[in-house]
């Protein structure tokens, strides 16, 4: 299994670190060529401006978009949760769009309103999940197509599942707990069988 980290800004080292620690083939991607023998693709948390600008200068968009629509398994945390969303209420930018979804950028307030907690996200097990919430989004709204995995206490969406596409707000990977990551890896392999019928929904993920 080859799954590549979005390496322009942002924390891609340490999603390249747990997905080596679960044994999987973690290329850095900064260039499109790159992403031609993927069978995953994960958008870290960073700057999500930034990171727009710099997809745009090495071409990354379109190729991406395409890819997704092809059924390559994308997962957005924190900043790649904006890039990944239809509609930004607070963001002038045009995003890549593949997610039926509204999302606020920094919606919690600045660095200094950061917070931790534990989520219960039952997909990835009984035991809460720490999530470590940084200059975090929301989503806002989400569509009848997208599962919603997990909310805060007070009902705030913080982690969303469309087919092969996956997001969340917080920063799993500077955590130990492995499970999501693991989680999206279960999402990617179906993607290598040979199943007739599992071609038939990759053809089809966006419909929903």
């Amino acid at each position: 299994m080859r799954v590549g980290v979005l390496a322009l800004q942002g924390t891609f080292i340490e999603h390249i670190g747990i997905l080596r620690q679960l044994g999987v083939e973690a290329p850095p991607i900064r260039l499109s060529h790159e992403l031609d023998t993927l069978d995953g693709l994960i958008i870290p948390g960073g700057e999500s401006t930034t990171m727009l600008r710099l997809m745009e200068s090495f071409e990354l968009i379109q190729p991406i978009k395409e890819m997704a629509r092809d059924g390559l398994p994308i997962w957005g945390t924190c900043a790649g949760m904006v890039l990944l969303a239809k509609s930004v209420s607070n963001y002038e930018m045009e995003t890549l769009g593949l997610m039926d979804t509204k999302v606020r950028r920094n919606a919690f307030g600045s660095q200094i309103d950061s917070f931790e907690t534990d989520l219960e996200i039952p997909l990835v097990g009984e035991e809460p999940f720490h999530a470590v919430f940084i200059r975090a989004p929301i989503i806002e709204e989400a569509k009848p197509g997208v599962k919603i995995l997990s909310c805060l206490p007070d009902g705030t969406i913080v982690a969303i599942r469309q087919n092969r596409l996956l997001a969340c707000a917080f920063h799993p990977e500077f955590t130990d707990d492995l499970r999501f990551h693991s989680y999206f890896l279960n999402i990617v392999s179906p993607k290598l069988s040979h199943n007739p019928e599992d071609r038939i929904l990759r053809g089809s993920q966006l419909e929903s």
